[in-house]
């Protein structure tokens, strides 16, 4: 059928350009990013399961264990024997070194240290953990720093990239540079791929579908879509609700609705998509004083016949 509608009606199929080198090297860079971070997700989820056999300590010292200074004191201290010589001086000068920027005092970290409880493994068994648990950190710590490389890699190519400065202009935050690499990354460079502003908003699985169920007519999102693009316009959403005051409307107005956080979010990503499908067809960055809902929010009218509006008002709430 496929071939027969290729000698017939060729004609009528639109021919789909490829994607240019630079963004098929940012979709390189971007998904390499994604493998290391799994990587990374799963190196730290052996180590606490490591930690948790034998010596829970540092799990409750730091927010997160693979944090920088979580990780250089797993280091240098990888058992509860290392820590027999710790003191209160020697900790804040640890703290003092990886540059420290908690609200704990080194007596309260020592505190956490000491009441945490140790497991009854033998000598040899702890020597054999000891050293599993170093080879994890050391694992951990290459992992940080390639992915560091990497992102300074995909901050300079989404930068150069013609349609870079598109979706960088969406973020509030000039290091939200991953997500926007993302977007250039899966949407691509042909216009033609995404005529209308429905098939992007679909491809990146913000369209709600009806299924109908019985008697009841449930609206479902899509599953069958690019589950990058779709994280990306989850985490623009996500984000941008926190500070742009038309997202904070249309948010909190699916939160009404009775819709919980991850439907309000998709409605929000729906409302973004259409945004940055405009956008992206006109070649041009996101600029809040061309968006006329963003406008119809931060505007403040005095009332009147016919109402005015008040400048000083309305510059304070697009601030």
């Amino acid at each position: 059928m496929l071939c027969e509608l290729a000698r017939t009606d060729a004609h009528r199929f639109r021919v789909l350009e490829p994607d240019s080198d630079e963004t098929q090297a940012l979709k390189a860079l971007t998904r390499a990013r994604q493998d290391i971070v799994a990587s990374m997700t799963a190196a730290s989820n052996q180590l606490r399961a490591e930690l948790e056999r034998f010596w829970t300590g540092p799990l409750r010292l730091f927010s997160d264990l693979d944090s920088q200074i979580s990780l250089a004191f797993i280091k240098r201290y990888p058992s509860a024997a290392d820590t027999r010589g710790l003191g209160e001086q020697r900790l804040a000068g640890f703290l003092k070194a990886q540059h420290y920027t908690g609200s704990q005092t080194p007596a309260g970290l020592l505190q956490k240290l000491r009441a945490a409880p140790e497991g009854r493994a033998g000598q040899a068994e702890s020597a054999a953990r000891r050293a599993i648990v170093v080879t994890l950190v050391s694992h951990l710590q290459c992992l940080h720093t390639q992915l560091q490389a990497l992102e300074q890699r995909i901050a300079s190519a989404v930068r150069a990239h013609p349609d870079g400065e598109i979706f960088l202009s969406a973020f509030k935050s000039p290091q939200s540079f991953v997500t926007a690499a993302e977007f250039v990354a899966e949407i691509g460079d042909c216009r033609e791929r995404y005529p209308t502003r429905e098939s992007l908003s679909a491809d990146g699985g913000q369209s709600a579908v009806a299924v109908e169920s019985g008697k009841r007519k449930v609206a479902r999102f899509r599953y069958a879509c690019n589950g990058r693009l779709r994280q990306s316009f989850c985490v623009l959403a996500d984000s941008s609700r926190h500070h742009n005051p038309w997202a904070q409307a249309l948010y909190a107005s699916a939160l009404a609705a009775g819709h919980d956080h991850q439907r309000a979010i998709r409605t929000l990503g729906r409302a973004w998509s259409r945004v940055l499908w405009r956008c992206w067809q006109d070649r041009v960055p996101y600029d809040p004083a061309r968006h006329r809902a963003y406008q119809r929010h931060v505007t403040v009218l005095i009332a009147g016949e016919p109402p005015l509006i008040d400048i000083a008002a309305t510059q304070r709430m697009a601030a």
